[in-house]
């Protein structure tokens, strides 16, 4: 009888595991259909559409690999992604530092702590396209930054830069993406402020009482335990910030315009894209344009797993 009841009680319990496991399979079962429909899908549509000359009724004429081959041959193109990628290379390690140095600020015990962390994450929040807008009209030749620098008597030192009084920051191509880019490290480095919180909030006190009874400066530990134990961090903060400078966009179609002016110094690969599909009407050469993309955060994340996402061997 204690056997039969032991056996009973099993498979009860298997019953149980069982129906709790098809009612998960359940719940999650809309969301992965939605993801593999608009996420794997239609990226493997558009591999197809970019094989193709391809209009707003459909496929026109096949073209192979000749949507692939005018891509890289047209000199625009490759002036959007070399802006694009000196875009990233500058903004995400700027925007990890300045978001790793507010997240240690506020997270230390400071009177003010939650405002701080408010005031810092506020930009976040605000519309980009609101601030940037009044991004340009603070850096338009009589706005308020060029009068600042007069005011301040700055204007000696500029100039020896070769930025004269009045100087246009967003109308000049020498100046018009950098600015941009100083724009963008500013509005984004409050969320990776609290990716950085997050992380920091989940390391042991143990450790750095143990690393304050050994002597440890400030410096030492922050150098040799906190920014070690954060390698998680890092590796989600940069893959996030890789993919959203990758696809950098709506700063530059409103400060530059549809042709990323002047002279294409605000030509990015997603504004492409749009002139491509939008203006143009060539959604095949589009779709060509955005598999390239693709590839180049696919390889960007896979080289950063391989590198930053690597376990830590001490």
């Amino acid at each position: 009888m204690a056997v039969t009841a032991q056996r009973i009680r099993g498979g009860s319990a298997r019953s149980q595991r069982r129906a709790e496991m098809l009612a998960g399979f359940a719940f999650i079962a809309i969301p992965m259909l939605l993801f593999l429909v608009f996420n794997i899908a239609s990226f493997f549509y558009a591999i197809y559409i970019s094989l193709w000359k391809w209009g707003l009724l459909g496929a026109i004429d096949f073209r192979g690999l000749g949507n692939y081959q005018r891509l890289l041959s047209d000199d625009v193109f490759i002036h959007a992604v070399t802006n694009t990628l000196f875009y990233a290379v500058i903004v995400v390690p700027a925007e990890m530092a300045v978001g790793l140095v507010l997240a240690v600020v506020v997270n230390a015990k400071l009177r003010g702590q939650t405002f701080f962390r408010a005031a810092f994450y506020f930009p976040a929040i605000a519309s980009s396209a609101a601030i940037t807008v009044l991004f340009i009209f603070i850096m338009a030749p009589d706005g308020l930054f060029n009068h600042a620098r007069t005011a301040l008597g700055l204007d000696p030192v500029f100039a020896a830069f070769g930025f004269g009084p009045g100087y246009d920051w967003l109308g000049q191509a020498r100046t018009a993406l950098q600015s941009v880019m100083a724009l963008n490290v500013w509005t984004t480095s409050g969320t990776i402020m609290l990716f950085y919180l997050a992380s920091l909030q989940a390391i042991s006190r143990e450790v750095y009482e143990a690393a304050a009874i050994d002597g440890a400066s400030t410096w030492q530990t922050f150098w040799r335990i906190t920014f070690p134990l954060l390698r998680p961090g890092h590796f989600f903060v940069a893959a996030v910030s890789i993919i959203g400078a990758l696809q950098v966009f709506d700063q530059a179609i409103i400060v530059g315009g549809s042709d990323g002016s002047p002279n294409n110094a605000l030509m990015t690969i997603v504004l492409y894209l749009y002139n491509a599909a939008i203006k143009q009407i060539a959604l095949g050469y589009a779709a060509a344009v955005g598999v390239v993309l693709f590839v180049l955060i696919f390889t960007a994340t896979l080289v950063l797993r391989r590198t930053v996402g690597q376990t830590p061997s001490w």
